[in-house]
């Protein structure tokens, strides 16, 4: 065994290459006659081509007493043209292996395919006759709105959906669109019709005003005259983009039961409006938040999962809602879980002295640095696929923010210290100037909740 040892070959063991610098892709801009704002992004091997259109279809453009029409109007995109009926565009969506799927929200509405880039020719041709010449057929439209009007009663019954629902109506003045569900109520949606689709699509779908995201393997591709026949054939009348109107918000500390008697577990939602990412806050803020609730490894979760046993799992988090160059754009800042209803009091008490702990002691340098790793070193696999990119570069057009901002942010993080990720935090989550929801049973939270002086406590019907 000794001999036959001594006369293997052993080959040195493979040595760790040198780190290839990583950074969030930068696309390429341009515009094509009809005014329609092209960003494209080359990226080899990424053979699923991604697409998102941006319409300048905010939510507060919606006609009064039709909420929702945005969303019926996103979903008839796909339900035929005048090219093909609602059964004959699925049915070519299906050859061409690719799907479309679109959304309305305060920004606008955004419409999302992917398809082979093999295929990508076709894709890009029924995606430019959804835009150009949707049918909106009065009886795809009545079907879309017996299907919304189906799913509102779901959403109600969730506990966390009537939560958000509460919480903005909480939040936001009553004239304000952001206070109402973004997909209208049933009062609303009921009275939207074909005629009511066609005339939001006309008068606020167009080219000029619209921009088109493109990632995936270009090679071989001509863009350039795919979108030119496809795209470009989208026709309208020039426009200039919508004026951003100021948002206010109440966040006086208080808390709202919405009562759900005999619920064996309470939803919790805890928030107030912030900062957009034009706010120079902002990196410091996605950081400090992390590290208060972003993963299991966080404050919140230690103490009210780990140590206390009251959830599965709370967690902090930034999302905008709308964003604007002018400063007037908006963010929600949040705490959302959910604990067994006999510990609703108890564990609404530990968050709270999570939040003074913060607040008087400080982030460690610690969970800073876990943050920074777990938000900037795993940035790579985030964005392996088209899609992942496609949307984050959509997100910043809708944002009104520079090509570059996913990339410098990532930066941004990197270089943040511990002591200003500390202070974003807590100006987020200041302890007497939050909004509580709680989805619950009122018969049995609301003294104990009522004792720890979190702010008035009113309790209203679940619906």
């Amino acid at each position: 065994m000794t001999e036959q040892l001594a006369t293997m070959d052993f080959h040195p063991q493979p040595q760790a290459g040198e780190a290839k610098p990583w950074a969030f892709p930068a696309p390429e801009r341009a515009a094509l006659d009809n005014g329609l704002t092209v960003l494209r992004c080359h990226r080899p091997g990424q053979q699923v081509v991604a697409v998102e259109v941006l319409l300048d279809a905010p939510l507060d453009a919606e006609p009064a007493g039709l909420d929702g029409v945005a969303t019926i109007m996103a979903r008839a995109f796909s339900e035929g043209t005048d090219q093909h009926s609602a059964e004959e565009f699925a049915a070519e969506l299906e050859r061409a292996g690719a799907t479309l799927d679109a959304h309305a929200d305060h920004p606008g509405v955004r419409l999302s395919l992917e398809v082979p880039a093999s295929r990508l020719a076709k894709g890009l041709g029924l995606l430019a006759d959804a835009l150009r010449a949707p049918a909106f057929a009065e009886s795809e439209v009545e079907r879309l709105v017996r299907n919304r009007l189906d799913e509102i009663p779901h959403e109600l019954a969730n506990p966390a959906r009537r939560a958000a629902k509460e919480l903005s109506k909480e939040l936001f003045p009553a004239t304000a669109r952001m206070s109402r569900p973004r997909q209208g109520t049933e009062e609303t949606v009921e009275k939207i019709d074909a005629v009511a689709v066609r005339a939001f699509y006309d008068r606020h779908v167009r080219p000029a005003t619209a921009t088109a995201v493109v990632v995936g393997d270009l090679t071989g591709i001509d863009l350039d005259a795919l979108l030119g026949d496809t795209l470009g054939a989208w026709t309208g009348t020039p426009g200039e983009p919508r004026p951003v109107p100021a948002v206010t918000a109440d966040d006086t500390g208080r808390v709202v039961i919405v009562d759900r008697p005999g619920a064996v577990q309470t939803q919790l939602l805890i928030g107030r409006v912030g900062a957009d990412r034009h706010d120079r806050v902002w990196p410091a803020q996605v950081l400090g938040t992390y590290c208060l609730g972003g993963t299991l490894t966080s404050r919140l979760d230690r103490v009210l999962r780990e140590e206390k046993g009251y959830t599965y799992g709370v967690r902090a988090f930034g999302q905008v809602l709308r964003s604007g160059p002018e400063g007037n754009g908006v963010s929600m800042l949040a705490i959302s879980g959910s604990v067994d209803t006999p510990n609703t009091g108890p564990a609404l008490d530990d968050l709270w002295k999570v939040l003074r702990t913060l607040a008087a002691e400080g982030l460690t340098d610690a969970e800073r640095d876990v943050a920074v790793q777990n938000l900037v070193g795993v940035a790579p696999l985030k964005y392996e696929t088209a899609a992942a990119v496609a949307g984050t570069l959509a997100d910043q057009v809708e944002q009104h923010l520079p090509d570059d901002f996913q990339a410098t942010l990532y930066r941004q993080l990197a270089a943040t210290g511990t002591v200003e990720a500390t202070a974003a935090v807590v100006n987020a989550f200041p302890v007497d100037r939050l909004v509580t929801v709680l989805v619950g049973d009122a018969a049995q939270i609301k003294a104990p909740v009522e004792a720890l002086g979190l702010g008035e406590v009113t309790v209203v019907a679940a619906e």
